[in-house]
């Protein structure tokens, strides 16, 4: 059965759900602002290389959590348009409030919520996932710029340092000259985008630079674009390139 939860029970469950994470982590919340604890929650959650998506609707961030953000490989982060909905949610545990992940949303305002359990509420645990799932499908993922307001872009470029590259050769095959985004094309693979792009890195169609990506001459070989979007840059790539095809 769920839980009713106040201000400061909601702040608590929300803190186990992020610390309990052990194979993704959903924040839906219209505006973001990480407090010290949330923000080491989540480094945590990084480090362990969770899959988190955060899914905001605000253009509010501060520089300095831009840049956070920017440094973090496991956690992207996506725009939705319209946003109003706030839910928390990991493989076992969703929490459905009032609450921003907003600082002084946590310090000052009152505010309910409940916490639902896939074990104990299967139906409304589902039903609360497809909808976290849609509010996803449906955002643009970005890339946010510490120098600039955040811009929106299809797949995150944030990377850590460059890797030793496997090989710089010219491309095999012609691939199709129908094209996906890098999330898309992860997806297709049963990978996560920022391993798609750390071995694109390897492979060469990819180089970091200013802690993202740029098209290498390799990767346009095979057919790899940056396009301009509406908020910002992404990738595009044939749908039947993978790291296998490459070799």
């Amino acid at each position: 059965m769920a839980k009713f939860l106040n201000t400061s029970a909601t702040t608590y469950y929300l803190e186990e759900l992020i610390k309990e994470a052990t194979d993704h982590l959903y924040i839906v919340s219209p505006y973001l602002k990480f407090n010290h604890r949330i923000r080491e929650l989540l480094e945590d959650k990084d480090n362990l290389k969770i899959d988190t998506r955060i899914i905001y609707g605000k253009s509010e961030l501060a520089p300095a959590e831009i840049s956070w953000l920017q440094s973090k490989q496991y956690i992207r982060t996506s725009f939705c348009q319209h946003l109003h909905a706030k839910c928390y949610m990991n493989e076992t545990h969703a929490i459905i409030t009032s609450m921003n992940l907003y600082e002084f949303s946590q310090q000052n305002n009152n505010e309910m919520g409940v916490l639902a359990l896939r074990e104990d509420d299967p139906d409304l645990f589902r039903k609360a996932e497809e909808e976290v799932k849609r509010i996803i499908r449906i955002s643009e993922e970005v890339r946010l710029s510490a120098v600039t307001i955040p811009q929106t872009q299809d797949d995150p470029v944030t990377a850590p340092a460059a890797k030793p590259s496997k090989r710089k050769r010219p491309a095999r095959r012609k691939y199709s000259a129908t094209k996906v985004s890098s999330s898309k094309l992860a997806k297709s693979v049963g990978t996560k985008t920022p391993e798609l792009l750390d071995e694109f890195v390897e492979r060469g169609l990819l180089s970091v630079a200013d802690g993202g990506h740029e098209l290498t001459a390799l990767g346009e070989e095979v057919g790899g674009e940056l396009r301009d979007g509406r908020y910002g840059q992404y990738f595009l790539w044939p749908e039947d390139l993978t790291p296998e095809s490459l070799d």
